[in-house]
C-alpha cells in the first residue's frame, strides 16, 4: 500500500524521465514502456465509474495500461501466475536458479534477441538436464519452468533466465 509520500516508478519517470530521454538513447521498446507507465491508471487511459448499491458511494477508478513491465499492472498477473503454477507442483522438493550472461554481450543480445533468447534457454536447458543426469551429481531426470527477465531491477538491459527445477526423480 502506497502512503501519502512515497513514490511509485510512473511518479519517477514522470518526473526525471523527460530530462533522462533528452540526455540518453533509449531503444524505442523501453521509450514505449516508460511512456505507459507514465500514463498507467490516470484520465489519460480514461476510467470508468463504480457505484456502491447500498449507500451510493461512488468511486472513479482509472484503467490500466496493461504493459507487461508496468509494476501496478503486473502484481496481480504475477500473483494469479504463481498461484496457477502452485497447483502444477507435485509434493518434491524444488530449486530457484538462475542463468545469466556476461553484460559486455547485451549489445549482441540487443540487435539479435531472437537469436540469442533462444540460445540462452537452450544452454539453460542443455546445462540443467546435463548436470542433474549425470551420476556424479544427481543421477536424476529433473523438470524445469523457465521464465526470461530481460531487464533488471534497476530497468536496465540484464537478459537472464530464473528456473524452478525440481528435485528430480530417478527412474528403477
Amino acid at each position: 500500500m502506497r502512503t501519502a509520500h512515497s513514490l511509485d516508478v510512473a511518479d519517477i519517470f514522470r518526473q526525471h524521465g523527460p530530462v533522462y530521454r533528452e540526455s540518453h538513447k533509449l531503444p524505442r521498446n523501453h521509450l514505449r514502456v516508460m511512456h505507459a507507465i507514465e500514463l498507467c491508471r490516470t484520465a489519460a487511459l480514461g476510467g470508468h465509474k463504480d457505484k456502491c448499491d447500498h449507500c451510493g458511494h461512488l468511486e472513479i477508478s482509472y484503467n490500466s495500461c496493461r504493459n507487461r513491465h508496468c509494476p501496478k499492472c503486473q502484481t496481480l498477473a504475477k500473483e494469479k501466475w504463481i498461484e496457477a503454477r502452485s497447483e502444477d507442483l507435485l509434493p518434491i522438493e524444488y530449486f530457484h536458479v538462475v542463468f545469466t550472461i556476461p553484460s559486455e554481450l547485451n549489445t549482441l543480445v540487443s540487435m539479435n534477441r531472437k537469436v540469442m533468447y533462444n540460445l540462452l534457454f537452450r544452454s539453460v536447458s542443455e546445462t540443467l538436464m546435463e548436470l542433474a543426469d549425470d551420476p556424479k551429481h544427481l543421477g536424476a531426470k529433473v523438470g524445469v519452468i523457465s521464465i526470461l527477465h530481460t531487464w533488471g531491477q534497476n530497468l536496465m538491459d540484464h537478459p537472464h533466465i530464473h528456473c524452478i527445477v525440481t528435485g528430480g526423480w530417478t527412474f528403477f
